[in-house]
C-alpha cells in the first residue's frame, strides 16, 4: 500500500510503500484487492482472496477444485493501521463454493450505493456440469456477481450470477432523473466487446446482460475500470483557457454519467483509454474514447474526485511492456470532452 497527499494542481505526492502484514492467510499467496469506503463509520474495507500455495486459476478451472478464499482486513483511520484478517468464505458463499471452481473479487474497487448498501464486484467460473467430482470441459465459464453488505461491513452476502459469461467487473451506481437506483455491471469476456448488465435492487440479481459494442475487448480480455460522476449542470467551454461553461443547460437521461477506463486497442493490451457515457440506460451511448497513454497498457482503476471535480486513475503501462510500472494521472471532464470533440472532427 502506498499512501498520498493531493496537491492543488492535482499531483499526489506519495509516501513509501508499507506491507499490509495481516493481509495474508499461511500458505496463501493474497491476490485480487478491492477496497470500499463505508463512509458512516469511516471505515475502509479491504477485501482479496488468498489462494493456496502456487496454484493457477487454470489448473482449478481444469480441475474443478476450488483453492480461493474470500477475506479482508479494515481500517479506521484512513490506512494507517488494518484489522486481523477475516476468512468470510463459508458466511458468504457457502454451499455454492461445491460448484465453483474457483472465483476472486475485483480487482479494482468497490462502492457505497445511495441507500448505504456496499458492493463488491466479483465473478466466479461456475461448473454446470461434473463427472466423477471432475468438470466436463469446455463447460466451466466465470460468470459475474455481488458480494454486498446492508448493515454497513457488519456481515456480507452473494448476489447471484450474470446469465452470460462475464468475468473481471467493476460497479457504478446510476441515479435516475426520479432519483430511483440503478446499478451497472461492466465485465470482462473474451474476444470481442465488453459485457454490460443492470440490476434493479442493488445487484441481488442483474437483468439479461447486454454486449457493449462501443467497447472493445480484446482476444483473451482485459480488466477495466468504471466510475459513475454528477452529470455536469452545463457543458464544458470548448476553449481550452476558459474554465467557463456553455450557457445551454444538458438535458440528460440520468443524474449520472459513467466514465470507462480500459485499452483501446482490439488486437492486443495496448492505448489505454477513457470512454464517456451521458445515457448510461441506454444501449450504444459511449463516446470515443480519450487516449491516456499510447503503447502498452494493462489493469485500471478510476477515482473520482467531488471537491476539485478531478479524475484520478491508477493503470499498468510501459514502453516494452504494460507491467513496467504502475502510473497515477489526473484530468477533468473538460479534458474528456474536448478530446472527443477533436476525434470527432477527425472521424468527419
Amino acid at each position: 500500500m502506498r499512501r498520498g497527499v493531493q496537491n492543488d494542481d492535482g499531483s499526489v505526492q506519495w509516501m513509501a510503500s508499507e506491507d499490509l502484514s495481516t493481509a495474508c492467510l499461511p500458505a496463501h499467496r493474497t491476490m485480487n484487492p478491492c477496497p470500499v469506503f463505508e463512509k458512516n463509520t469511516s471505515t475502509i474495507f479491504l477485501f482479496f482472496i488468498c489462494v493456496v500455495g502456487n496454484i493457477s486459476e487454470n489448473r482449478q478451472i481444469y480441475t474443478g477444485r476450488n483453492k480461493a478464499r474470500l477475506c479482508y482486513v479494515s481500517s479506521g483511520d484512513d490506512g494507517r493501521t488494518w484489522s486481523e484478517i477475516k476468512d468470510v468464505t463459508e458466511s458468504v458463499i457457502g454451499q455454492a463454493i461445491g460448484n465453483w471452481a474457483t472465483f476472486a473479487v475485483g480487482p479494482g474497487h468497490g462502492l457505497q450505493l445511495e441507500n448505504g448498501m456496499l458492493i463488491i464486484p466479483a465473478y466466479a467460473y461456475y461448473m454446470p456440469y461434473k463427472c466423477f467430482s471432475f468438470p466436463i470441459p469446455c463447460t466451466v465459464y466465470p460468470h459475474a456477481l455481488t458480494v454486498y453488505s446492508t448493515d454497513f461491513g457488519k456481515t456480507w452476502h452473494m448476489g447471484r450470477m450474470l446469465r452470460k459469461k462475464s468475468c473481471e467487473c467493476e460497479m457504478a451506481e446510476i441515479i435516475d432523473h426520479e432519483g430511483g437506483s440503478h446499478l451497472y455491471c461492466n465485465a470482462r469476456t473474451f474476444g470481442g466487446h465488453r459485457r454490460e448488465a443492470l440490476s434493479e435492487d442493488s445487484g441481488i440479481c442483474f437483468d439479461k446482460p447486454r454486449t457493449a459494442q462501443e467497447l472493445v475487448e480484446q482476444p483473451h480480455g482485459c480488466q477495466g475500470s468504471i466510475i459513475g460522476f454528477p452529470a455536469p449542470e452545463f457543458i464544458p467551454n470548448e476553449d481550452a483557457e476558459s474554465k467557463a461553461c456553455d450557457t445551454s443547460p444538458l438535458s440528460p437521461d440520468t443524474q449520472t454519467w459513467l466514465l470507462f477506463m480500459h485499452p483501446t486497442s482490439k488486437n492486443s493490451r495496448r492505448d489505454m483509454g477513457v470512454y464517456l457515457n451521458r445515457s448510461p440506460l441506454h444501449s450504444r451511448g459511449w463516446d470515443q474514447p480519450r487516449i491516456l497513454h499510447s503503447g502498452p497498457s494493462g489493469y485500471s482503476d478510476l477515482a473520482y474526485d467531488p471537491d476539485k471535480d478531478q479524475f484520478l486513475c491508477l493503470m499498468e503501462c510501459g514502453k516494452e511492456s504494460e507491467v513496467e510500472q504502475i502510473a497515477f494521472m489526473s484530468f477533468t471532464l473538460k479534458d474528456v470532452m474536448q478530446a472527443n470533440r477533436k476525434n470527432n472532427n477527425k472521424m468527419r
